[in-house]
């Protein structure tokens, strides 16, 4: 475990975030150096994007060296979020409020997954609410007066992604899109909900690129962060 990536140690002190580790395209070694340096720096360290396999990989290198053989208890993979953790999470925040993070259909559970994962790395209470998606508006409708109490609200959708401007023209609280790589054909991977998104009719809807549950989140603790 002696790669050596340049980290950003500062990032919460300015910009309220902390640093996640991308990693979809980085080694198992790779992965545990940068979660074991993190930590040992005072830092949450949480890695997107980790499938079972790359997990138990990390978790064998750390048990395999004596120096971080004790830091097994703390490796966490969140498997809904592919996600991989080690140690705690910051505080609860609850003067911030709390985030919903929506989806459209049960195939979006890994990138609402991901953004709720990465709200409560940060203290933030989230909740999920899964399968509200317009082919049955009424599931949405009935679902109003309980999301009045949120602070911001995440919306995940593939296919033709309607449930973020659906959701932005009936509640006033700021609304985060992400389109999904979910649906057939002419969907291209999420392109559709995408263009969807941006050309929405309904003004002041924020949207992140595709997939990015991670990105949403942030976007929300932005918002957050600046108060009232």
């Amino acid at each position: 475990m002696s790669e050596q990536a340049r980290l950003d140690l500062q990032r919460r002190q300015r910009l309220g975030m902390v640093e996640a580790v991308w990693g979809e395209h980085k080694t198992a070694p790779q992965i545990a150096a940068i979660l074991v340096r993190l930590q040992a720096n005072g830092e949450p360290a949480l890695a997107t994007r980790v499938d079972a396999t790359k997990a138990a990989a990390v978790a064998e290198l750390l048990a395999a060296e004596p120096t971080t053989a004790h830091l097994g208890t703390a490796l966490r993979h969140h498997i809904d979020a592919r996600g991989l953790s080690l140690g705690e999470p910051l505080p609860p925040r609850p003067e911030l409020g709390r985030v919903v993070v929506l989806s459209g259909g049960t195939s979006d559970l890994p990138v609402a997954a991901e953004a709720q994962l990465a709200l409560h790395w940060h203290g933030i209470a989230s909740e999920l609410l899964l399968d509200v998606g317009v082919a049955g508006l009424h599931r949405l409708l009935n679902q109003l007066e309980h999301l009045q109490a949120a602070r911001v609200l995440i919306a995940c959708a593939g296919m033709e992604g309607a449930l973020p401007t659906v959701l932005a023209g009936l509640v006033p609280q700021p609304v985060i899109g992400v389109p999904v790589s979910v649906g057939y054909g002419v969907s291209a991977g999420g392109q559709a909900a995408l263009h969807g998104m941006l050309a929405s009719c309904a003004p002041g809807l924020t949207v992140v690129n595709i997939d990015n549950g991670y990105g949403a989140a942030m976007a929300a603790l932005r918002i957050l962060n600046a108060g009232p």
